[in-house]
């Protein structure tokens, strides 16, 4: 089978098979030569449907339920953007989400390479793999190395008032990203697709994208190269912006959507056309007033895996609107305090350690809710020993301990049963307490006309 069983490497090569096809029959090729590639595409078209379960249709990449038949079993992951979940302690398996996905696994040439360009130290969540996968990040680093620049771009759905610290995951690295390779940076507050998704007002909606950008910006964003956008403002008033976002919606079709993302026949229309407005600001001609008509600014999106439907859609059109695909690269998920079977929940406080926790709340958190992976007593414990992969205070010191021998020595000391579940707990308490309230102390700052200056359209520092 070609492409290496990749479902979408397979779909691009079908796609490129059957344009060959026409233009065989449009030069008006020799009966031989069509029959050749017909019957080449058919082979592919039956490799297809064999490894997707799906016929292939142009226009329609593979959607996130693709997977082989092997990979079915009853620990299956539901992955979309709306719903994490496992039935393993361990979290989300990862390597499958990549051939489901047909995405590239971010491996230590790409690391290394990612040191050589910047001159930097990768990121920890690179060194960790909490960045696993990616779409053309080689062919980012290649313009790069050529004096060709590119701009980022993530985002954030704003559904309450307070975010967690799962929240910040993007934004650490996006803001490492944008250091390191000195960059303009987008970020879209897409409070037109809470509205559509969950029951709340439009004021509040838009209310809590300025609160939440408050806490994107006391990351330490560079306001020379940021934009902060809400959908509810900048769409009616930047008519660049919506014109891609109608040459998205005029590119993919109903069927094409439901397959992707799974909408019914009773959901309302807003949210089957909402995918192209989250696809638009992957266009640089999206923000005239940073990139003027220019077309050919690629874009970087970091971002979790359960975004990355949007963006296979997104890669699927590009080329056909005339413009470059994305790049992508993808985050693990941030585990809930229960385990690592779904990822945290702003609507469940006990789920989450909050941005506005203090740090009894913290501490108390931790210690109540936090899922442990030691034993039942302590003399069972220094006797076997914990698993630290499963257990929820080291998957978060995995996340925010920089030091990498310090994060090494707890997991074998835990493993070991040198360790303690509540030290362990302890040595997450007082990684937890000071990186918030430093947080909160960077927002204190944050006053309405710093949020007023990031989130107007402007022109940022672009060097390209």
């Amino acid at each position: 089978m070609s492409a290496d069983s990749n479902p979408m490497a397979l779909y691009e090569q079908l796609r490129a098979q059957g344009d060959a096809v026409r233009e065989i029959k449009a030069q008006k090729g020799n009966k031989a030569d069509v029959d050749a590639a017909v019957q080449l595409l058919l082979k592919m078209k039956a490799d297809y449907k064999q490894l997707t379960g799906q016929d292939y249709q142009a226009g329609r990449p593979p959607t996130d339920a693709v997977m082989n038949d092997e990979d079915h079993d009853d620990g299956d992951d539901q992955v979309d953007p709306w719903n994490v979940s496992t039935s393993s302690a361990k979290g989300v398996d990862y390597d499958k989400l990549i051939v489901r996905f047909g995405s590239n696994k971010i491996d230590q040439e790409l690391v290394d390479r990612i040191a050589r360009v910047t001159g930097k130290t990768p990121h920890r969540f690179l060194r960790r793999g909490i960045f696993f996968s990616h779409r053309d990040m080689h062919q980012i680093l290649d313009a790069y190395e050529k004096q060709k620049s590119f701009y980022l771009y993530t985002g954030r759905g704003p559904s309450s008032e307070a975010m967690h610290v799962g929240h910040l995951i993007p934004f650490i690295f996006t803001k490492w990203l944008q250091d390191v390779f000195d960059v303009p940076l987008v970020i879209q507050m897409t409070d037109d697709e809470k509205y559509l998704w969950k029951d709340l007002s439009l004021e509040d909606c838009h209310r809590y994208a300025v609160e939440n950008a408050r806490d994107i910006i006391a990351c330490g964003f560079d306001l020379d190269k940021t934009f902060i956008f809400s959908d509810l403002e900048y769409m009616g008033a930047s008519p660049s912006f919506y014109r891609n976002v109608v040459k998205v919606q005029k590119h993919v079709t109903f069927n094409q959507v439901k397959g992707i993302f799974g909408f019914t026949d009773s959901d309302c229309i807003g949210k089957i056309s909402f995918p192209a407005i989250q696809a638009a600001p992957s266009f640089s001609n999206s923000f005239p007033q940073i990139f003027g008509d220019r077309n050919d600014v690629q874009c970087l999106i970091p971002c979790a895996i359960d975004q990355d439907p949007y963006f296979r859609m997104t890669r699927d059109v590009a080329p056909r609107i005339g413009y470059l695909k994305p790049a992508l690269l993808h985050s693990t998920f941030f585990p809930a305090l229960q385990g690592a079977q779904t990822k945290m929940s702003a609507s469940d406080a006990n789920s989450s350690i909050f941005l506005t926790d203090t740090p009894k709340q913290i501490k108390n958190k931790v210690n109540k809710h936090a899922f442990s992976g030691g034993k039942d007593t302590v003399e069972e414990h220094r006797k076997l020993g914990g698993n630290p992969d499963v257990d929820v205070s080291f998957m978060y010191l995995t996340f925010f301990l920089e030091d990498d021998e310090q994060l090494e020595k707890i997991r074998q000391d835990y493993r070991s049963g040198a360790l303690l579940t509540g030290e362990l707990k302890k040595c997450l308490i007082e990684t937890l307490q000071p990186m918030i309230a430093a947080h909160q102390e960077r927002r204190k700052l944050v006053s309405d006309e710093t949020v007023r200056q990031f989130m107007t359209p402007r022109k940022l520092r672009f060097n390209c």
